[in-house]
């Protein structure tokens, strides 16, 4: 687990067992608790393979299907359809540009073209 990421590891002892300093426990100790560390931990996600929790993706799962239906459901069809939060999360997908605004009288301007106002 030291190799996969030790900054990972570190902080796992922090906040789990308020250990600052690994390096000071036994060998046989560090690793009995690097095991019991909880399965949502920073170092057996990244052991695992998953980006972020189980509960995160079920929430952006959720989120897709809602997305999903009011898109279905909504009136204007001309837009692609949402992006896929679970597969941005997952890194299948990347999230599309970011619009900013110079002022709120531009952001005000763009919401009512957008409205159709």
């Amino acid at each position: 687990m030291i190799r996969l990421n030790e900054d990972a590891l570190i902080c796992d002892f922090a906040e789990t067992y308020r250990i600052y300093d690994y390096r000071s426990l036994p060998v046989k100790t560090a690793a009995t608790l690097a095991a019991g560390l909880r399965d949502n931990s920073r170092i057996k996600l990244l052991a695992a393979g998953i980006p972020v929790e189980q509960d995160t993706l079920l929430l952006a799962s959720i989120a897709d299907r809602l997305a999903a239906l009011l898109y279905m459901f909504g009136g204007d069809k001309k837009d692609d359809p949402p992006a896929s939060v679970v597969s941005i999360l997952l890194g299948e997908a990347e999230e599309k540009d970011n619009v900013g605004f110079e002022s709120a009288e531009a952001f005000e301007a763009a919401l009512a073209r957008i409205r159709g106002n």
